[in-house]
């Protein structure tokens, strides 16, 4: 099936591309333009909920162009700092 007028077919019926990605890759990519990890827990006796967690992460890489929020911690001091 072709798109109207004529061009390229539609991207629906076009097949996956049958490559593998390393772990490593996925999670550059991932990491790079941030991932929202969301879930929720109920803990349950007898149908009858007693506990409801509701979990939200914002999960992204620390770089020049998008800084940490937070102040670089002080450097620690061993016992043979003294």
């Amino acid at each position: 099936m072709r798109a109207a007028g004529g061009g390229p077919p539609a991207l629906a019926e076009e097949p996956l591309p049958d490559r593998q990605i390393a772990l490593i890759d996925l999670l550059d990519r991932l990491l790079s333009g941030g991932v929202v990890l969301t879930g929720d827990v109920v803990l349950s006796i007898a149908e009858i909920d007693l506990v409801r967690i509701s979990l939200r992460a914002l999960i992204v890489s620390i770089s020049k162009e998008n800084p940490s929020p937070w102040p670089a911690p002080a450097p620690l001091r061993g016992s043979h700092d003294r």
